[in-house]
């Protein structure tokens, strides 16, 4: 392998047409104006001629619109990372119309006037040897080129003869640099970085689900992120009708990762949290105590509220009479409970069948009038169907049942739950998740995160929830078995993306496994894949991190981290209790030094002192989620919140502290676990309570 890295020329100085870095500055700045000629196209169109009416216009002029964002040029962001030269032409067909046997690898296609690409899609099938290609297999590639860049301006470039036997592989000094390269603001692509491991996900079919298992630094996250730009690519008219969803778990995480999408060009993808999804109709205000969150989230409830809801259907003890003109049609009440049944039998939602119930009880009186002579039509039974008669009898036969004051209900009625929950839940878990103060009313009630779950359970119960083309779930090892059949039912007729890693697992509610959550998701069938090798947490930190993985995710690999990066751990011993405050500080004025994001993480108790410190200090802090700047690069994180997040260097304060502030030492040191692998760079430690003994066993 070839590193080339020379100086910038100057700029008085012409620069030598034969230089190979002087002919790739002048293809991307071609690929520039290339670019801007197709965003100046979209914003030159006019629509005036082409539209019926105002709704079409808005419709195209927003697509337009959408178009102009698509094709912006992102100066510090390089137009292409790579360059393959094929040994023989691969076919246009592949390479988005380009035809050739060289291809400049980006992250959006550009074409010139004429049509003909001068930058290849990252997704499109040519694509694919940039990140596949090896020695053993070089897929039909001679050249690999890989180029670097200094504040988007192409400074380097790097190559691998795939094909010479007399060039050694080695490790690409541009790959290593991009992937170490300090961040200051939120998550960026790993387009120009993804390994032949990752990509294989990436590129598995929109028709299975993936659930991906990994550890910090693995990249996971950009994984899902970077699958869901692909499935775009390869199935968009499809995804442009069902929808595709990224779910995080909380706002700071999803704000962290909000531009990896758009910087791809994929603008259409909408993100939410759980909380999101099920909180529609009714507000959060109150929260559970752990035991009373574990019960209401567990897989069992389904079944209690399924026979709630049903319970609410009355066999009919007295004969239907319908009365149309001098004529009435009677229906007996053997018939219809037939009716009845044979709906309930069906196994469709509550809300359908009722639905259906009025045209089932208009067909029988309809059978009954042809018997008798007459010839009726689709109206006649349309009309017997809205007949008044017919409506109390459905009002009365199946009522329509209301999701959350059905969840009020059971939470406030011991009779009426202990009804349901009769050999399902024990009169002690009953008794658990019973409100201590029953609610007058929806409106009234302090409604938890975890009632919310239930009434979106009863609200799918009662009518279908509509599906999406594909979900994105991260962190997904947090979510109740509740929970993963919440965001199941958003993509019961599309596919999943399940991303998380059980050692980090936080809730008293973490699944214990994969096979298990993918059940409750309704995906039981996905192939559960493994990445082990870290590239984001130096090696140092992730061993002694990894120490801690016996004690709470016994068995489970740990992540064999491909950078070596010398004094990335330092481990400090604060002389008191008093002075802890004023180490910690001093030790964000040294990481500060660093280039890149500085996050000081922190036992939840912990943080309004240490803003104090921090204040005092002059040293301004963001809290998660707020975007840091070259100014502000320092940011406050409770540990709570710490995970998906990740900075260059990390201060962490009290380790005891974070795993004292849990209910449980297992939780404490998963909590603690995530606290010590957010570090891209270098991780300092600062403490005056001992260590847990499983960092100094």
């Amino acid at each position: 392998m070839q590193t080339h890295d020379p100086e910038p020329p100057a700029p008085q100085k012409p620069q030598d047409p034969q230089n190979p870095l002087h002919h790739e500055r002048t293809h991307l700045a071609n690929s520039r104006a290339a670019l801007r000629a197709m965003r100046e196209d979209v914003e030159n169109l006019d629509i005036k001629d082409v539209t019926a009416n105002w709704v079409n216009a808005a419709v195209l002029q927003r697509q337009i619109d959408d178009r102009i964002k698509a094709l912006a040029d992102l100066s510090h962001t390089p137009l292409f990372f790579g360059r393959l030269n094929y040994l023989h032409a691969p076919g246009a067909d592949l390479a988005e119309g380009a035809e050739g046997e060289q291809f400049y690898i980006g992250r959006r296609h550009v074409h010139d006037a004429d049509g003909d690409p001068m930058v290849i899609d990252w997704r499109a099938p040519v694509s694919q040897p940039f990140y596949r290609a090896s020695k053993k297999d070089p897929m039909d590639i001679g050249l690999r080129r890989r180029f670097g860049y200094t504040g988007g301006e192409l400074t380097a470039y790097e190559d691998e003869h795939l094909t010479d036997p007399t060039e050694a592989a080695t490790t690409s000094k541009l790959l290593q640099a991009e992937i170490e390269r300090p961040r200051v603001g939120p998550m960026r692509d790993i387009v120009a970085t993804i390994q032949p491991e990752q990509d294989e996900i990436v590129r598995s079919g929109l028709s299975g689900s993936v659930c991906v298992q990994g550890g910090p630094g693995t990249g996971k996250t950009a994984v899902g992120l970077h699958r869901v730009a692909y499935l775009l690519y390869a199935h968009r008219d499809r995804l442009a009708r069902t929808g595709t969803l990224v779910i995080g778990p909380n706002k700071s995480f999803l704000h962290y990762i909000e531009q990896v999408l758009p910087a791809l060009g994929e603008l259409e993808v909408k993100q939410a949290t759980v909380d999101d999804l099920v909180t529609a109709g009714v507000e959060v205000r109150g929260t559970d105590e752990a035991e009373s969150a574990v019960v209401k989230g567990d897989a069992r409830m389904a079944e209690v509220l399924r026979r709630a809801v049903w319970s609410h259907v009355t066999p009919p003890t007295e004969p239907l009479v319908v009365v149309r003109g001098s004529r009435r049609w009677r229906v007996p009440a053997y018939e219809l409970t037939e009716i009845v049944d044979e709906l309930r039998d069906r196994d469709i939602r509550y809300g359908a069948a009722r639905e259906a119930l009025p045209q089932r009880i208009a067909h029988t009186v309809l059978v009954r009038m042809e018997q008798a002579g007459e010839a009726p039509d689709d109206r006649v039974q349309d009309a017997v169907a809205r007949n008044t008669a017919v409506k109390a009898a459905v009002k009365e036969i199946w009522p329509p049942v209301d999701p959350a004051k059905l969840v009020l209900r059971l939470l406030n009625d011991p009779d009426f739950l202990a009804e349901h929950a009769e050999g399902i839940l024990t009169a002690e878990e009953q008794k658990t998740i019973l409100s201590p103060r029953p609610a007058r009313s929806v409106k009234s009630a302090k409604w938890t995160a975890a009632d919310a779950v239930l009434i979106d359970e009863a609200s799918d119960l009662v009518a279908r929830t509509h599906s999406l083309g594909h979900v994105v779930l991260d962190e997904a090892q947090d979510l109740s078995p509740m929970q993963y059949r919440a965001v199941g039912r958003r993509c019961t007729t599309g596919s999943a993306t399940v991303l998380g890693d059980l050692a980090q697992g936080t809730t008293p509610w973490a699944t214990a496994s994969w096979a298990e959550a993918l059940r409750h998701l309704g995906k039981g069938e996905a192939v559960i894949e493994e990445l082990t090798a870290g590239f984001r947490v130096p090696r140092e930190v992730i061993a002694y991190a990894s120490k801690l993985l016996p004690s709470i995710s016994p068995g489970l690999a740990a992540v064999e981290s491909v950078r070596e990066t010398p004094g990335s751990l330092d481990v400090r011993e604060s002389r008191d209790a008093a002075g802890l405050d004023a180490d910690v500080v001093a030790a964000c004025v040294e990481s500060l030094a660093h280039e890149g994001s500085i996050g000081l993480i922190a036992a939840d108790a912990r943080i309004p002192a240490l803003a104090a410190a921090l204040a005092a200090a002059n040293l301004p802090c963001l809290a998660p989620g707020e975007e840091t700047t070259a100014e502000s690069r320092l940011t406050l994180v409770p540990a709570s919140l710490a995970k998906g997040l990740e900075y260059d260097y990390v201060v962490l304060d009290e380790p005891a502290a974070v795993v004292d502030g849990e209910p449980d030492e297992r939780t404490g040191l998963r909590r603690l676990y995530v606290a010590l692998t957010r570090a891209v760079s270098g991780l300092t430690i600062v403490h005056t309570a001992p260590l847990p003994r499983q960092l100094t066993g």
